[in-house]
């Protein structure tokens, strides 16, 4: 039986009259791949800021790999984000004057010591090892966001969270990310991915659908998990 890594239990979130998130209940297993979707101020961002200990909830628990974190002070949350979160923005956030392996190594630093060996095996498990000694401005955005992926990597995390990570990428390069979360997938990664993009959600394994801080759909999609895969990495 796959463990649980992730639950959210009656989570809402509340800003003055606004509730941004409403009695919130959802589970993720190790191992799981999972979208989550719906318009522009459904939730989706502020529910991928407290999985990934960047907020907390007003209401509610957040139990991540068996520990409650909804209470916990922002520098322990700035831990536990270091140690069990990797995460991928839709901007690439990268040090424009350190090359590839230079800011894949700036996230061993604030976790343990920088190991540039482990930075180029990171970078090659992204297709990226050629570029290692290339700066941000001499690399395309699609390989820029796979620098982005191996730095979210190098700590071994217990989650990879993306919050639109192929928004700023033409069709070929989606496709070249999304196969890098096939392959991790197959590795056991748990992947959580905010998404505009109905191709990207598609290929994951469970998509859950936000309206006005609600989920109001968990679709399992197993059954075609395998072939949608498949035709996204090949960019059919």
């Amino acid at each position: 039986m796959a463990k649980k890594i992730l639950e959210l239990k009656n989570v809402s979130k509340i800003y003055g009259s606004l509730k941004a998130l409403a009695d919130i209940n959802l589970s993720v297993n190790a191992g799981d791949w999972l979208s989550i979707m719906g318009p522009s101020g459904s939730g989706k961002t502020t529910m991928i800021n407290i999985i990934g200990c960047m907020d907390t909830p007003s209401i509610g628990n957040v139990i991540l790999d068996d520990v409650d974190i909804s209470k916990e002070t922002a520098s322990n949350l700035t831990r536990i984000r270091r140690d069990k979160i990797g995460l991928i923005f839709q901007q690439f956030h990268l040090i424009s004057y350190l090359t590839a392996v230079e800011n894949v190594m700036v996230a061993q630093y604030y976790h343990s010591m920088p190991d540039e060996e482990e930075a180029m095996e990171a970078l090659e498990k992204v297709g990226l090892k050629d570029r290692a000694r290339h700066l941000p401005a001499q690399l395309s955005g699609g390989e820029q966001q796979r620098v982005c992926i191996a730095r979210a990597l190098i700590n071994s995390p217990q989650i990879l969270l993306g919050d639109e990570p192929t928004g700023n990428l033409d069709e070929e390069n989606e496709g070249i990310v999304v196969d890098i979360f096939r392959r991790l997938h197959d590795e056991g990664v748990t992947i959580i991915i905010v998404t505009h993009d109905p191709e990207v959600g598609d290929v994951a394994q469970r998509k859950i659908i936000l309206e006005h801080g609600k989920i109001v759909d968990d679709i399992d999609q197993s059954a075609t998990f395998g072939e949608a895969l498949k035709i996204k990495s090949k960019g059919e």
